[in-house]
């Protein structure tokens, strides 16, 4: 089925009872005792006697006071959440990484530059349009280090106000200076290969213009790291175990969409995740492992050019409008739902929101934002 991604506005949308065994019967009043009451009262009253003759040799065991429930439930004390990371949700396996910073790598997806390297271990991915069709990656890395990652390229006008709230060190490679001073003008750390050379590192072995990396270890060294925040939650997740369900959840196993001129596709598997391909073939990395992602976002946004920016071949530099609202498809557990984006202000964290205007609840695990055109065409099914 095909389906249109809409405006930025509308969707790409104790009383006995005789009927009870256990109930008593009425009890009957008035009239004289029967002769067998008469003699059960005689006994009780013998055995009442002899109780009364050997209570002074007996010790009298007193049963000990109850607790009252509302005592009971006063003194006990919840148990507190365990920790996870930020990012993704999931347990946190290492305490060091989980109060570091965010750490953002720009990763080139130009052809030439497959498979790249480190991206498996991204907590969250966003795939952005650049000049000529092409795209790149937001690599966004704090619960596991990857080495190496890359290849790493340059800023674009995109990227400071879409990790402006995120913070923590962005890792680069050139750009103009109109695109480093937006960048220079977020709290983000600049850790680039100009700020930080010795971070970097050339692969001969690797075309021109895709030889240069770093590794999250090289990069998390650098001195002006220090003291840097852990990032903030970017979405709501669900506890571990609980499924994917929001309002008008359907099922979904397979999504198709386009980023710039990239045709990038995403399969359910009940075993792993969103199995990712672009252009009709597994999108893998360095060591052969399929990209996998527990959740994918595909956000509608408007791409404009950004004003007197072209690259070498004279192609508009565009930028995402990321402050505003609009439309956003969100997969996992192979559901769908489809709701809506929203981030008011420069400085706000996008938030998801589904049909019912409720926030959308994430699983555990890493996520995969598309940032498509408004109006993209869009297969689901």
């Amino acid at each position: 089925m095909l389906n249109w991604a809409g405006t930025m506005e509308s969707n790409l949308d104790r009383n006995p009872d005789p009927a009870h065994p256990g109930a008593r019967a009425p009890r009957r009043r008035g009239g004289r005792p029967g002769p067998g009451r008469l003699a059960l009262s005689a006994v009780l009253a013998g055995c009442l006697a002899a109780a009364a003759c050997s209570s002074s040799s007996r010790k009298v065991v007193r049963a000990a006071p109850t607790t009252s429930s509302s005592s009971s439930s006063s003194s006990t004390s919840a148990v507190p959440a365990a920790p996870v990371y930020p990012l993704t949700g999931l347990p946190v396996d290492n305490p060091g990484h989980a109060s570091r910073p965010a750490l953002v790598v720009k990763i080139e997806n130009e052809p030439p530059a497959r498979p790249q390297s480190g991206l498996q271990a991204a907590d969250v991915v966003y795939e952005e349009i650049i000049e000529g069709g092409d795209t790149r990656f937001v690599a966004v890395f704090q619960s596991t280090d990857a080495d190496p990652v890359g290849s790493i390229r340059s800023v674009r006008p995109t990227d400071p106000p879409l990790v402006r709230p995120i913070g923590g060190l962005f890792a680069y490679s050139g750009g103009t200076a109109k695109f480093v001073n937006l960048l220079h003008a977020t709290s983000m750390i600049d850790v680039g290969e100009s700020a930080d050379p010795g971070a970097y590192f050339l692969r001969r072995e690797k075309p021109s213009d895709h030889k240069l990396f770093s590794s999250t270890a090289r990069l998390y060294a650098f001195p002006g790291a220090a003291g840097a925040k852990p990032p903030p939650p970017l979405f709501p997740f669900l506890p571990p175990g609980q499924p994917f369900a929001p309002a008008g959840a359907q099922p979904a196993s397979h999504l198709e969409t386009v980023v710039g001129t990239q045709h990038v596709f995403y399969d359910w598997d009940p075993a792993a995740g969103w199995r990712r391909a672009i252009n009709g073939q597994p999108h893998v990395v360095e060591g052969g492992g399929q990209l996998i992602a527990t959740n994918v976002v595909v956000q509608f946004v408007p791409w404009v050019p950004s004003p007197g920016d072209f690259d070498t071949l004279h192609s508009p530099v565009l930028v995402a409008q990321v402050v505003g609202s609009g439309d956003a498809w969100i997969l996992a557990g192979g559901k769908v739902v489809k709701g809506h984006w929203s981030k008011p202000t420069p400085d706000a964290v996008i938030s998801y929101t589904g049909s019912d205007g409720q926030p959308v609840s994430f699983l555990p695990g890493r996520t995969w934002v598309e940032l498509a055109g408004t109006g993209t065409p869009t297969v689901l099914r």
